[in-house]
């Protein structure tokens, strides 16, 4: 169940707002200032942030800052009677993902809320494609960098290669069929068997030590990665 903070100071609004969310499987968690949402901001599971501008002890911009700059993908929706263009404008300036303003329609909120997570979720999903780490070995399938126990690897651009399809679907048995016509060489040619073999082989060897296995081979199969992400 996705947290959600609920900065507001209104006490009946913040509460009816809480139990909308409650009932829609979320949980609320209420700050009716700064300093209270700055602790629940603490808990590292938080998935967004329903954010007012006007509080008791300080700004929501200037909050909605600070979110920002250690968390910019934690989503931020802005809840407030500041209707402004300039308002409007400098929320979605600072990294907000939408800016509603009071009154507001309670279902079409429930919407927007329920949209702002599943683009952070997709976003995530999209991160955790390009990235495998455990913590001893760490692939950064943007950047082209690899690293084992904090050395830095050389890796081929089909090592790569082999390497994202490999952790895209850790814990599945990949044929060799499957691998042969996923992989090409820099001049677009298919590898063939035995390539495919020495390839895994060099690949081993370079990621791999005698505490951290990553590649099973499944005899008569193919291969699997066994590593878990954390």
């Amino acid at each position: 169940m996705k947290k959600i903070i609920v900065v507001e100071d209104d006490l009946a609004l913040s509460t009816g707002l809480c139990f909308e969310l409650d009932t829609e499987g979320y949980v609320s968690m209420p700050a009716y200032n700064c300093q209270k949402a700055r602790q629940l901001l603490l808990d590292g599971e938080i998935g967004l942030v329903l954010l007012d501008v006007n509080l008791p002890d300080g700004n929501g911009f200037d909050l909605c800052r600070e979110i920002k700059a250690k968390n910019p993908k934690l989503p931020v929706i802005f809840l407030t009677a500041n209707d402004l263009e300039q308002n409007v404008l400098e929320g979605f300036d600072l990294g907000a993902e939408d800016y509603v303003t009071k009154p507001f329609n309670m279902k079409i909120l429930l919407r927007r809320v329920e949209v702002a997570l599943r683009r952070a979720g997709e976003q995530k999903i999209q991160k955790d494609a390009m990235q495998w780490s455990d913590g001893f070995l760490m692939l950064d399938f943007t950047a082209l960098t690899a690293q084992r126990g904090g050395e830095t690897l050389s890796i081929t651009p089909n090592e790569y290669k082999l390497l994202r399809t490999l952790t895209e679907h850790a814990g599945q048995v990949l044929t060799r069929q499957i691998l042969l016509e996923r992989l090409w060489d820099s001049g677009g040619n298919f590898i063939d068997d035995h390539t495919l073999t020495v390839t895994m082989n060099r690949l081993r060897a370079k990621v791999e030590d005698d505490t951290h296995t990553y590649i099973q081979t499944i005899r008569g199969m193919g291969y699997v990665w066994k590593g878990i992400r954390k």
